[in-house]
């Protein structure tokens, strides 16, 4: 499988989706027009993923700032991996965010106690 690079710009994140290591970043901000034309790419990338995915997968959330729409995004492609944490592989968020950042914290904090797998809030 394919990994999948897309550049960040002012208004989209940088993601790196790395099959052979089981790693998914994202960093940047996500304030794109469309983003569910945005994120099907990655959408894809995880379905195909996820049909063969590693023993370990870690998903690192770097992101500055996103919108209600990148957000819904993002939930979509957490979610995908709650069958695949409950089948036995170890899945693990990684949500980064600054110490004064309330914002990120308080976002992060709800993608967690929405989500069945392992979430884990770093401050930066």
């Amino acid at each position: 499988m394919k990994n999948l690079f897309i550049e960040g710009t002012v208004r989209t994140p940088h993601i790196f989706l790395e099959a052979d290591k089981g790693k998914l970043e994202f960093s940047g901000r996500s304030i794109p027009e469309n983003s569910i034309a945005f994120y099907r790419p990655v959408v894809e990338w995880v379905e195909d993923y996820l049909i063969n995915p590693n023993e370990i997968t870690t998903i690192i959330i770097k992101l500055e700032y996103f919108n209600t729409s990148s957000s819904k995004s993002l939930l979509e492609i957490f979610k995908k991996f709650e069958s695949t944490f409950k089948s036995g592989k170890k899945v693990l968020v990684r949500w980064f965010y600054e110490q004064e950042d309330e914002d990120m914290q308080e976002s992060g904090e709800d993608f967690r106690d929405i989500l069945k797998i392992p979430f884990e809030l770093i401050v930066t």
